[in-house]
């Protein structure tokens, strides 16, 4: 007996093309993006149909409130930090992160990549402007290149194929990594935790956190008791992949039917995401996004009305399937109070199904008296901690966090115990475009994260 096919009515992997927002990257020369994403078709898939089946599987048990799901990496990836470094840095630290958040939730954490394709990223202009000169904006390496010349502006097909090339060698060499015991959770005790020792962080607080380290044992324990896999096994740990699935001719041209399962699987990352700025509900994302298996997020920013989430769910998830659908709240920390209780009521008298988290960046931009963007610890903060209450009380289930972070030691948000200042923002700032958490802020998150969500278990 044949399985039903799934695809929507009316679907195919190039309908989107006929959408508004479907011209939004001007390629200037047709034949070339043809060509190139002609030969992105013939290659082979950077991820499997059955991990992104087993990602559903765990996205619907963190929506029926068993697991959670820790999201974090680059705001936007470059062909250049395509390097063991870089990659094992960001690795180590969602590792870290995700079992200190088992410690706090007594949960398994599922963790997923903001890697291996995260080289697009919307602006807010399409046109940049120094010194009299406007030029397109860069829209990341998977479009055009950062320098600032008419050339390197120029939106370029062939960064499509060199997109694919990189995020192939970084999935291989995560794949490397994990098979080769990188992830090796039994040793808490070689962390770098140097953030303990800064003079801002209280006696108390100092004192919880190392109990809590000396004790993330009982984690491993947790996740072998909730169904994870045994201690001895749990030295190989799984990742996911995510990133925003701007550019649609790379993820249609890995889009396909796969042997033994019916429907269509994008097979560039395990869960893509629409961003706050193209998720219009008779937009090319939402079209294209609507007819893939694959789990989908979507971001939810303050300009988002109750109505408009319940018909974005229902148009990306219209057989009402669990693990289908990622909420992603980007709500700001001034807001995040008020505006969550009326999308939480009205997605729940509608019946939607779908993952809800937390992404306390995107809303939490500053821009300091000197024109450099950062983000504020204390604000971000604040944010998770007033989404999570309003989640509690409502009794819905914060299925998990979405975080840009870094494994390495750069100074783009202000705050935390490590103390950066707008002063320190020079140091080292590193971004290709948002400011990120740093390897001490990332980790202290997740202490913080992990204190108030252990607050309400006890």
């Amino acid at each position: 007996m044949s399985t039903p096919d799934p695809t929507p009515t009316g679907w195919t992997p190039d309908s989107w093309r006929s959408c508004p927002g479907a011209n939004t990257i001007p390629y200037p020369d047709a034949e070339a993006l043809s060509r190139e994403t002609a030969r992105l078709r013939s290659l082979p898939p950077l991820v499997t149909s059955w991990e992104i089946e087993r990602l559903r599987k765990e996205i619907a048990e963190a929506e029926a409130g068993r697991r959670f799901i820790l999201q974090g990496g680059d705001c936007a990836e470059t062909l250049e930090d395509c390097r063991p470094d870089r990659i094992a840095a960001k690795l180590k630290i969602l590792l870290q992160m995700s079992l200190v958040l088992v410690h706090g939730v007594k949960k398994p954490v599922t963790r997923v990549g903001r890697f291996a394709g995260q080289y697009a990223k919307p602006r807010s202009s399409p046109t940049e402007t120094r010194q009299g000169v406007t030029l397109p904006s860069y829209f990341g390496d998977l479009i055009n290149r950062a320098e600032f010349t008419s050339e390197a502006r120029m939106p370029d097909p062939h960064l499509l194929v060199r997109g694919y090339q990189h995020a192939s060698l970084t999935l291989n060499f995560i794949r490397a990594l994990v098979d080769g015991g990188f992830a090796d959770l039994h040793h808490p005790e070689y962390w770098d935790l140097s953030f303990f020792t800064h003079a801002s962080l209280s006696p108390a607080v100092r004192a919880e956190y190392e109990r809590m380290t000396a004790n993330l044992a009982d984690g491993l324990r947790f996740m072998e008791a909730l169904g994870e896999r045994t201690v001895d096994d749990l030295t190989r740990v799984e990742f996911f992949t995510s990133h925003e699935g701007l550019n649609l001719h790379y993820e249609s041209s890995q889009t396909r039917r796969v042997p033994r399962r019916a429907g269509y699987y994008c097979l560039t990352a395990h869960m893509p995401w629409i961003g706050e700025r193209s998720r219009q509900p008779d937009g090319a994302h939402v079209e294209f996004f609507r007819g893939v298996r694959n789990p989908v997020g979507i971001k939810i920013g303050p300009s988002a009305a109750p109505e408009q989430v319940v018909s974005l769910a229902r148009a990306l998830n219209p057989a009402g399937e669990s693990g289908k659908l990622v909420l992603i709240t980007r709500l700001g920390a001034d807001q995040a109070a008020s505006l969550l209780p009326p999308l939480l009521g009205a997605a729940g008298q509608a019946g939607v199904k779908g993952c809800w988290m937390c992404d306390p960046m995107h809303a939490n931009g500053i821009t300091t008296p000197s024109g450099v963007k950062t983000r504020s610890f204390d604000a971000i903060l604040r944010e998770l901690e007033e989404t999570y209450e309003v989640f509690e009380r409502e009794g819905v289930p914060l299925g998990g966090v979405h975080f840009e972070l870094t494994g390495d030691d750069v100074t783009e948000c202000v705050g935390g115990a490590a103390g950066i200042t707008e002063a320190d923002l020079s140091t080292n700032y590193a971004t290709a475009c948002d400011p990120r958490l740093n390897y001490q802020q990332a980790l202290e998150m997740a202490f913080l994260l992990a204190r108030r969500m252990g607050r309400a278990k006890a």
